[in-house]
């Protein structure tokens, strides 16, 4: 199983503030990851990816009229909408570029992905994040009944467009192409270049993405009885999609009794390191060691973290999200609904088992040691299990 980060703020962000440099930044996740449970495989070693929006349209050096210095202009060089993305098969513990990257890039929307293949080789084509124009995919989890036949039936069910678009051979690749046949079939045309540039609606997104997982439902429930029964169906599928303005993520599990693989947000007013410790002491050692925290000085948000792991070990940072449901940020306000389908469960009190996503080599735990529990750690946990209780919508 991977794990991935979202970074969504009003203001840009140098990415080793997210990637290299906390504690248990995305790239400490990649070989100390404390909730992942495989210990036959207990790293995210296959591959990695980063990718980004880039700011407002950049000024040039080249300055025209250079007789007339009063009436020298700056060009603009527009580098459109479409993230830059950049994957590698490297462990991401091990690639310097990365290092360098980090250090001197910043970006306001961020997706970091390390990858733990369970479909498709190692390759660069098979490394997260996937991308369209402006849009950009990540995945952690599985479907179910993936070469049971849901496979054929996913790739039998799309269009032409987005079936020749896949160039891996991942699960989440091809969930993507659904996604994006989705959106088509809702009259809404990925690649439409005046919603490339100014965002398709977060609603629009969310619709999509339930619809994406409605049908993965369907393709699974249209297998042959004895084909279900014979092999595992259930799908974990925490999705990420962003068009550069908005970003939707899931939470989800087909089940109504085991749970989902973890999935944490975080908000506030400002992301930054901890100079010293309370007796006065620096906590800068190395890359790698940096203490930081979410602050939040009023009510408002200006910054919005989502990962599947915390960054922090300070836990009231972070909030679970809860299982099978949407999270949408959009202006950094975090939107919560419930997935309302066949695996949504009425009872929010009755515990779900850990034991599926366990076995997957996932858990549903907080991984914060000295901690007891998500739901004893978190503040204002109830208005979020609220959202469980049955209400349409929870705004953080």
């Amino acid at each position: 199983m991977c794990r991935f980060l979202i970074y969504s703020g009003q203001s840009p962000i140098l990415l080793s503030h997210l990637i290299t440099s906390p504690t248990h930044s995305i790239l400490t996740q990649s070989y100390d990851s404390r909730l992942r449970l495989d210990q036959t495989r207990p790293h995210n070693g296959d591959g990695f990816g980063v990718g980004y929006y880039t700011t407002a349209p950049l000024p040039s050096s080249r300055k025209r009229g250079f007789s007339d210095p009063a009436a020298a202009k700056e060009e603009l060089i527009d580098l459109g909408p479409e993230p830059c993305i950049f994957t590698s098969t490297i462990p991401a513990w091990n690639c310097r570029n990365l290092e360098r990257l980090a250090s001197k890039t910043v970006s306001p929307l961020v997706f970091a992905h390390v990858r733990a293949s369970t479909e498709g080789a190692l390759s660069d084509s098979n490394c997260h994040p996937f991308s369209r124009g402006a849009l950009m995919w990540m995945h952690n989890g599985g479907i179910g009944g993936w070469k049971l036949g849901v496979k054929r039936k996913l790739v039998t069910d799309i269009s032409d467009r987005w079936f020749e678009m896949v160039n891996g051979n991942t699960d989440s690749e091809w969930a993507f192409a659904l996604f994006l046949d989705s959106l088509d079939k809702m009259g809404c045309d990925p690649d439409d270049a005046r919603k490339q540039k100014n965002g398709f609606g977060h609603t629009v997104l969310r619709n999509a993405m339930l619809k994406t997982i409605e049908r993965i439902n369907g393709f699974i429930k249209a297998l042959p009885e004895e084909v279900r029964d014979a092999g595992d169906t259930r799908s974990l599928l925490n999705f990420a999609v962003a068009d550069g303005k908005s970003v939707v993520c899931t939470r989800y599990v087909s089940s109504r009794s085991d749970d989902a693989a973890s999935l944490f947000f975080s908000s506030g007013t400002s992301w930054r390191e901890q100079k010293t410790n309370k007796d006065g002491t620096s906590t800068r050692s190395k890359p790698g060691k940096g203490e930081y925290k979410m602050e939040r000085r009023d009510k408002g948000a200006d910054i919005v973290l989502v990962a599947s792991e915390p960054l922090t070990f300070e836990r009231d940072n972070w909030v679970t999200v809860p299982t099978n449901s949407v999270l949408t940020i959009h202006n950094q306000t975090v939107l919560i609904h419930p997935i309302l389908d066949d695996f949504y469960n009425h009872t929010p009190s009755m515990p779900r088992s850990s034991r599926f996503a366990a076995d997957k080599g996932q858990t549903i735990g907080d991984g914060i040691a000295e901690k007891k529990s998500t739901k004893a750690a978190i503040a204002g946990q109830g208005a979020v299990n609220g959202v469980a209780a049955g209400e349409t919508t929870l705004a953080i």
